[in-house]
């Protein structure tokens, strides 16, 4: 690859190459306080589907170690997002160390608040203004559980921010390093926030899991319980490798669930998701 970067987000490293220049300098700018690998456990790819799509209209190819073939090019205007997608893609599809949940993660007094659902439920957001009200953000992609401890592990990438969610984020951190727009992107628009300095400093330091919540956007304050049944569902359909790792990803799984209360809320803005999360956590 003409143009590299190296870096590392909680215990994965990666190395990302591209044909093009300008996504690596955005990441290596935007990812620029983060540690450099001794070893890149994923490689990840950016390239032209044909040489002359160097030039000519510009498209960006996602590739690496592990790649989909179907997936789409995307315009070199959005080569951060494709950089990006290209990350998670590698622990998606190749990581067995951890038993990967699609889930936000958020940490206080060592303990962590896991936080999953459907894309649009508000997650990334919530945990964006969690972290802005004393709370350690651990992640918004990934959240990785020791098969052998049960601890949670930090994964804290750049905070993908989609649409409306985006001037909420400005609102709560003023002071935020925040990346270009990315408009008309196949989810709207995005901008990525730069995690707090306390997240990055910190991401080597596990947690212990102490509630799972199911956040909903976009409706009236509510709080449920979630029965075991319900949550284990949830949690394997949010899960990458849980079939992979086959009984240890099972005995993860479970035990987390028998470890932790779930809960699910839904919620009209920020403020009121913020007050029933304290709610909550004050009733552990």
């Amino acid at each position: 690859m003409r143009h590299s970067h190296f870096l590392r987000i909680g215990p994965v490293g990666f190395r990302i190459g591209s044909d093009w220049r300008a996504p690596i300098a955005a990441l290596a700018e935007l990812y620029r306080d983060y540690p450099i690998p001794d070893v890149a456990d994923y490689t990840v790819r950016l390239y032209a589907s044909q040489p002359w799509r160097r030039w000519i209209r510009p498209s960006v190819m996602i590739g690496g170690d592990y790649m989909l073939p179907e997936a789409a090019p995307l315009p070199l205007a959005h080569g951060l997002l494709a950089a990006e997608m290209a990350m998670n893609l590698q622990l998606a599809l190749g990581h067995r160390r951890h038993l990967l949940l699609h889930a936000s993660v958020v940490e206080r007094d060592g303990r962590a608040l896991l936080m999953t659902g459907e894309s649009g439920a508000g997650k990334s957001t919530l945990s964006a203004l969690l972290a802005a009200n004393g709370w350690r953000f651990m992640g918004d992609e990934f959240a990785l559980l020791d098969p052998l401890t049960g601890s949670v592990h930090a994964f804290p990438r750049l905070i993908s921010l989609k649409n409306e969610s985006v001037a909420a984020a400005k609102t709560a951190w003023p002071k935020g390093r925040f990346g270009p727009l990315l408009a008309g992107t196949p989810k709207g628009d995005i901008r990525h926030l730069v995690p707090p300095a306390d997240a990055i400093a910190r991401m080597d330091d596990p947690a212990t899991a102490a509630l799972l919540l199911f956040p909903r956007h976009g409706a009236a304050a509510d709080v449920r319980d979630v029965p075991p049944s319900e949550a284990f569902i949830r949690l394997t359909q949010a899960s990458t490798n849980y079939v992979a790792l086959g009984e240890r990803g099972f005995d993860a799984l479970t035990s987390l669930i028998r470890t932790i209360p779930a809960r699910a809320i839904d919620y009209p803005d920020g403020d009121t998701a913020i007050r029933l999360v304290e709610d909550l956590w004050a009733q552990l």
